[in-house]
């Protein structure tokens, strides 16, 4: 499969949201100053088998969008639009059928070297909902339906496993792993 690049973001230091960009340099660690990067990261509530704030290995480091799932769940929500920004994205892409669905182990190739490797789906949660709450009058129903609409369309949580630069519009080839079901 194929992709392109139609969005690039970075965090803009300890704030959730993120900016546009037109170019990303990537390392091992992720994005440099990004609230998610780093070769390890602390537990929460996505991982309740450990006690909160518990150091581990940072599979999170980028996260993906796609518009159309945004829009699908922006039209489910009643809302004119979500952006990529506002719910922490650092990259969008086009041209992927349910990007949300792509499998873990899924590798993304993009013109000029970098490799990303896929974790799983970014479940959505509230902080992200509080971010497009505050665009629509911070109504507590959007925060809490975005958890609820956004469930399978929020993207994708991938670490870096070759670095190197990401431009605005790059080619993405993608490779899913084999699969079967666990019987």
């Amino acid at each position: 499969m194929e992709a392109r690049v139609d969005g690039l973001f970075a965090g803009a230091g300890p704030s959730f949201e993120t900016e546009a960009r037109n170019a990303v340099d990537l390392s091992f660690e992720g994005l440099a100053n990004d609230r998610h990067g780093g070769h390890t990261r602390r537990t929460g509530g996505r991982e309740p088998w450990y006690p909160r704030r518990t150091e581990i290995r940072n599979e999170r480091q980028i996260s993906i969008v796609a518009r159309d799932e945004l829009a699908s769940i922006a039209a489910d929500m009643e809302l004119d639009r979500i952006e990529p920004e506002w719910v922490g994205a650092n990259m969008s892409l086009s041209g992927v059928t349910r990007l949300s669905w792509l499998p873990p182990r899924t590798l993304l190739f993009f013109d000029g070297g970098v490799t990303l490797k896929v974790d799983g789906d970014n479940a959505p949660c509230r902080a992200s909902g509080r971010s497009i709450a505050r665009r629509f009058g911070d109504n507590p129903e959007i925060e809490r339906g975005f958890v609820r609409h956004g469930r399978h369309r929020r993207g994708l949580v991938t670490w870096v496993e070759k670095p190197g630069r990401i431009e605005l519009g790059a080619r993405v080839e993608l490779r899913l792993p084999e699969q079967w079901i666990y019987a």
